[in-house]
């Protein structure tokens, strides 16, 4: 499977950034559009070289980024299908390559070699854009990475750019006010020192963020008429009758189709139901219940899903290649793909290496929904063709069954 066919080269040092006039003119207009603030803290006395790491919500984060670091350079972590068709582009302007979720001592490599230039690298550590506005999954192994470079490690979190663009529904919503905060968390004296624990405590404390509690408590209006739209695909099961896949959304409101009951999308985020009886009115607390039910399927070994699937794979930046039908199962052991058009060769992820996953609503247009799953040297984009499934709850099955595994070892 694959055989012939040329992989990315994740080896290639990292190139140092040029172009930098052009990124900040391609950034500065549209902080101003949103008026953004910056504000750094502990940042005083702290140049480059540093470890960045920042929270993921939108493209957004990439124009922020580079405003607040100028004048230095940066290189950063993209995913394979950002370096499509311009690979040499997004290398010029500090790309380096990854694939999402795997254990690529690469990494360590091209940071090094960042910091030996001078440089900052910068890291997005949830590795997809959060689904809800609120904090996804950090590796355990964060602390440690950013232990080895022993240099300064340093955090933005960004507020509003969900709210601006949402995962699920891209359309520009014009927020004024976003925020950005850049707080240094260890500095170089310090991070010689500190324990793994201690720095991976710090970065979880400082990574807790909520877009839409932040929009309803400063009452940032986002008047978009279709602003709830797609906000089915985060909010895939309905909170008064449990049916999962049944819920639609039309301009600002979301129903369910199974038990008719209908919420309506505020300006300031915040869901209403139309008939009084409310039930989750803020978005996040109905994405962590529809999480707490998974964690019920998985705690009682009951959690399975299964679907012919369409795959397309992505070895390298030249493009996607067809790879036919083939099974898809995700169940108490990990993941299991069967490719039925290549002589059912067999792709396996067992649960215990695979903390999250990464998934696309309607991705390119093409086929719908899917989940992409990697190994070190291919991608797989993989869309389920049953009728009814989300796959946000394959990715939030996923973290919790990885939770499971190492729950269960540690009481071994």
């Amino acid at each position: 499977m694959l055989e012939n066919v040329k992989r990315f080269d994740m080896k290639r040092p990292p190139q140092r950034q040029k172009l930098r006039w052009l990124i900040h003119l391609l950034a500065k207009p549209a902080l101003k559009k949103h008026n953004a603030k910056l504000r750094k803290v502990n940042m005083e006395g702290i140049k480059a070289p540093y470890l960045l790491l920042v929270n993921h919500n939108a493209f957004l984060d990439f124009k922020i980024v580079a405003e607040a670091i100028r004048p230095a350079r940066q290189n950063f972590i993209v995913a394979i299908d950002g370096f499509i068709k311009r690979e040499g582009l997004l290398r010029m302007v500090g790309g380096i390559c990854k694939r999402k979720f795997t254990r690529d001592i690469n990494v360590v490599y091209q940071f090094k070699k960042v910091i030996e230039n001078g440089d900052i690298a910068v890291m997005y550590p949830e590795a997809r854009y959060s689904l809800c506005g609120t904090t996804a999954v950090l590796p355990d192994s964060l602390g440690k990475l950013a232990k080895l470079f022993k240099v300064p490690v340093v955090v933005m979190i960004t507020k509003g750019h969900h709210i601006n663009s949402p995962f699920w529904n891209l359309h520009d919503n014009n927020i004024q006010g976003i925020e950005a905060t850049m707080t240094c968390i260890c500095d170089g004296e310090e991070i010689k020192t500190i324990p793994v624990d201690e720095l991976n405590r710090r970065i979880r404390e400082a990574f807790v963020y909520d877009d839409f509690a932040w929009q309803r408590d400063n009452k940032i209006e986002n008047t978009y008429e279709k602003r709830a739209e797609g906000l089915e695909k985060v909010l895939y099961q309905c909170p008064a009758c449990g049916t999962e896949y049944e819920m639609h959304t039309k301009d600002n409101h979301i129903l369910c189709s199974h038990c008719h009951k209908e919420w309506e999308m505020s300006i300031y985020g915040e869901l209403h139901a139309l008939d009084g009886k409310e039930i989750f009115t803020h978005i996040p607390d109905w994405y962590e219940w529809e999480r707490e039910n998974v964690r019920k399927e998985v705690k009682n070994g009951t959690y399975h899903f299964e679907s012919e699937v369409h795959i397309d794979a992505l070895p390298n930046a030249k493009g996607y290649i067809p790879m036919g039908k083939g099974t898809l199962i995700h169940d108490m052991n990990g993941f299991k793909v069967i490719f039925k058009d290549q002589n059912n060769e067999e792709l396996f992820i067992p649960r215990e290496e695979q903390y999250s996953c990464h998934i696309e609503y309607n991705y390119l247009g093409k086929y719908g929904d899917c989940v992409d799953l990697n190994t070190l040297d291919d991608t797989f984009y993989i869309y389920p063709e049953c009728e009814k499934f989300s796959v946000t709850k394959l990715a939030l099955a996923t973290e919790e069954l990885y939770q499971d595994y190492f729950d269960n070892k540690r009481q071994l």
